[in-house]
């Protein structure tokens, strides 16, 4: 009877053996390296800055630069009553605010009755989620939308809204350029949360959403933190033709 050749036979990886428990410390060093250089830069803002996690350049990314940086953000006094929002008529058609974004942002949109301004349904194509939710008002069904203050308005206090005057305030709290109907549990997810804290779950809507926070921080002038800061420029890398809206 013929035998197989000793020097065919396959040898297989034996993890207890002295040369296995070494190759096997050896590998786990090589992965953990890799995770340490992917993780690292997000993990440690000096490390950060080294690689150019925070380097951007655009529009938005300019308007950034201007705002001004502050880390010490109080909310004494914070109350979201002194902002009025839904307490205003800007455009005199009878509905606050709620009602003119949900017709700007929905589509298919239908009226409570003809020559109404209260949006009765409609289709949301959310930014935040990029799930479409069909809207239908009513008492267990319309939280499913909700009217997010981009720059949240605790957020917003903190950054230099405590200062104002009530009709400033007033107008923050009800200005459409910084008002966006969406998924009602992403906007309850978000809470008042920055950019350093929160950021869509749509990756393809982040480079939009952070220039608009920008964008409506200058023009009230309001302030940013320095972990906010980060956050954005490290959005808008991604984006370097990103424009204001």
């Amino acid at each position: 009877m013929l035998r197989r050749p000793t020097h065919f036979r396959k040898r297989r990886f034996d993890p207890s053996t002295p040369g296995g428990r070494i190759l096997t410390l050896l590998l786990a060093a090589a992965f953990a390296g890799v995770a340490a250089g992917l993780l690292l830069p997000h993990v440690s803002p000096t490390v950060g800055q080294i690689v150019g996690l925070y380097t951007a350049s655009g529009p938005a990314a300019d308007a950034l630069a201007t705002l001004v940086v502050d880390d010490e953000p109080s909310t004494a006094g914070y109350d979201r009553d002194l902002f009025a929002y839904r307490q205003t008529d800007d455009d005199g058609n009878g509905c606050d605010v709620r009602d003119d974004v949900l017709a700007r942002d929905l589509t298919d949109v239908a009226y409570r009755a003809a020559g109404s301004c209260q949006v009765q349904s409609g289709t949301l194509d959310d930014p935040y989620t990029g799930q479409t939710i069909r809207f239908a008002r009513g008492r267990d069904t319309s939280a499913a939308v909700q009217i997010d203050h981009i720059v949240a308005l605790e957020n917003a206090w903190q950054s230099g809204a405590r200062d104002w005057d009530a009709a400033t305030r007033r107008r923050f709290g009800n200005d459409m350029n910084n008002l966006l109907a969406v998924d009602g549990p992403a906007n309850q997810d978000k809470g008042s949360a920055s950019a350093a804290y929160w950021l869509p779950t749509n990756a393809d809507y982040r480079c939009e959403y952070v220039a608009r926070q920008i964008g409506v921080k200058a023009a009230y002038g309001l302030t940013v933190t320095t972990a906010e800061q980060r956050a954005m420029q490290a959005v808008l890398r991604a984006c370097p033709a990103q424009e204001l809206p």
